[in-house]
């Protein structure tokens, strides 16, 4: 089993586990189109949101195929500004003591919280935990081409662009790329 070490503390922020309190924040933003722009769905009915926010409470991070997701809140100023995800991807070699563990991490923020650097100092330590304290060898993320915001974070964060992959899913009403990034920790 992997333990995650709920909170984690950053200079501004702390991530730690979502609760059922956390719900109408949640869904202020994730109603929003324009959060909703470069994600897989369109925006979230409170329904929905109410399914991901116990998905969020409940689910372990014991196996291939969790997530393991931080609320994200500024030190000092309780109140979710957004989330921040880390799953555990199938793959890897079962060979040596631990198979070795490969990852994608993904984010979403507010828009009162974009543009501050909240999400690269976020996923920077979520990355930190992934490599450092998890055992992942390698972690990467997949966005929309057209996303520079989350390319720029990708790319503080020591990410190298590995690819495109042209026009490979169709999602409302039309073909998108999705951008490919990846760090594989150092031996």
């Amino acid at each position: 089993m992997v333990e995650i070490p709920y909170p984690l503390a950053t200079e501004r922020l702390l991530l730690r586990r979502f609760t059922t309190a956390d719900l109408d924040a949640y869904y202020e933003y994730q109603r929003l189109p324009e959060t909703a722009r470069y994600l897989y769905g369109d925006a979230r009915s409170y329904a929905q949101c109410m399914a991901r926010i116990a998905r969020y409470v409940e689910e372990p991070f014991d196996e291939p195929g969790h997530w393991a997701t931080f609320a994200v809140e500024l030190h000092g100023q309780p109140g979710l500004i957004g989330e921040m995800a880390l799953k555990w991807n199938e793959g890897g070699k079962p060979e040596g003591p631990q198979p070795q563990r490969f990852g994608e991490i993904g984010w979403t923020m507010a828009p009162a919280a974009q543009g501050k650097g909240y999400a690269t100092e976020a996923a920077r330590a979520v990355l930190e935990l992934a490599l450092d304290q998890l055992d992942f060898y390698r972690v990467e993320a997949r966005l929309d081409a057209r996303n520079a915001a989350s390319a720029g974070i990708c790319e503080r964060l020591g990410m190298q662009r590995e690819g495109v992959l042209r026009n490979n899913m169709y999602l409302k009403g039309e073909w998108t790329s999705e951008a490919v990034y990846a760090v594989v920790r150092s031996a």
